[in-house]
């Protein structure tokens, strides 16, 4: 094949710049040693953010992550918060899985807690909470009489409702209380990844003008088949694209059908599955700038930087949840133990 003189030395340039941002491109600890597992994670900007997790443990840090604040929530010593929505250092919003089923406030920075629901039926079991703004927020939980428990509030989590049209669920397909990122809210449409025997996105769009109160499903490429193996997460940029991550906990070196993207917003046959994809099972999947995602899983951690098509590990470390701050830069990792990391680029 002839092979351009002008172009070859780009291609070269290209690799090599490739090369020396993912090398760039590590996770650091910043804490570890607690008796908790954390799957809730909420970075309110570069030096507020808050985490969740289990025996009822709470930690806030105002500067950065180098110092967190802990404490066992009273009273809630023994609930699994495996969600949480923080707004600044003084306000944020915990959601527990189990029985019962909890949504706890704060407005004086994790002083005080305010039970704002509870739910002792056995059968609520919560997954994951998402935002659209300050105001207006969605709880996720599994499906009982095969239709999702999908709640809402819009009053900045001080009532919550059950939404008024929540989407049915096929036989054995779930939702996993793994990062909180199964489920994502904007002011005009709620979605949702599922797994189990079936893997699929579920997307609302709460304008009724833009569809007509319908959910808009598609079967994702995803592992699926046992109660271990689905869509675990997702995310999604500006300019439309979507990448789903999961695979199987309980074979999370599993490499094959871990992660696909979809670009332009497109859908049903248009999701592509990457070249090389992430080093096995991924528990959560994040936005960060331009073409990059960032997820992590028990294997450890990847970066995409062109859309989802190619992957690259970064590190080793097991971690549960990654998330960016809604405004600014930080961006911070955490999982069991109370490991809290913070990827340096």
């Amino acid at each position: 094949m002839k092979m351009n003189n002008l172009k070859y030395p780009a291609f070269l340039l290209l690799i090599v710049l490739f090369a020396n941002v993912l090398k760039a491109q590590t996770v650091s600890i910043l804490q570890q040693g607690k008796p908790t597992s954390i799957r809730g994670l909420s970075v309110v900007d570069d030096s507020v953010a808050w985490i969740s997790g289990s025996k009822g443990n709470i930690a806030i840090t105002r500067n950065g992550g180098k110092n967190w604040d802990w404490q066992q929530v009273k009273g809630f010593e023994k609930a699994d918060f495996r969600d949480i929505e923080a707004f600044s250092d003084k306000e944020a919003i915990i959601m527990s899985s189990g029985t019962p089923a909890l949504i706890l406030k704060t407005t004086d920075g994790g002083i005080n807690w305010q039970v704002k629901y509870r739910n002792t039926d056995t059968a609520y079991f919560f997954d994951a909470m998402d935002f659209a703004d300050k105001k207006h927020g969605y709880i996720l939980g599994d499906p009982i009489n095969n239709k999702f428990v999908l709640m809402e509030t819009k009053d900045g989590g001080e009532s919550w409702n059950v939404f008024k049209n929540r989407p049915d669920a096929l036989p054995g397909e779930a939702a996993f209380a793994a990062s909180g990122t199964c489920l994502r809210a904007w002011n005009d449409k709620i979605s949702i990844a599922s797994g189990g025997i079936h893997s699929r996105t579920l997307m609302y769009f709460t304008d009724s003008k833009k569809k007509n109160n319908e959910w808009v499903i598609d079967d994702l490429p995803i592992l699926k088949g046992k109660s271990s193996q689905g869509a675990f997460s997702f995310a999604c940029d500006k300019s439309g694209t979507w990448i789903f991550v999961g695979g199987d906990y309980s074979h999370d070196i599993l490499k094959d059908s871990v992660a696909c993207y979809i670009k332009d917003g497109s859908y049903a046959d248009h999701f592509f599955i990457p070249k090389q994809g992430p080093s096995g099972f991924q528990s959560c999947v994040e936005y960060i700038s331009g073409n990059i995602f960032l997820s992590t899983g028990t294997p450890g951690s990847n970066i995409t930087t062109d859309g989802g098509k190619t992957w690259s590990k970064i590190d080793g470390t097991s971690f549960n949840v990654c998330r960016k701050a809604k405004h600014g830069k930080l961006v911070l990792l955490a999982g069991n133990g109370g490991k809290i990391g913070v990827l340096k680029m």
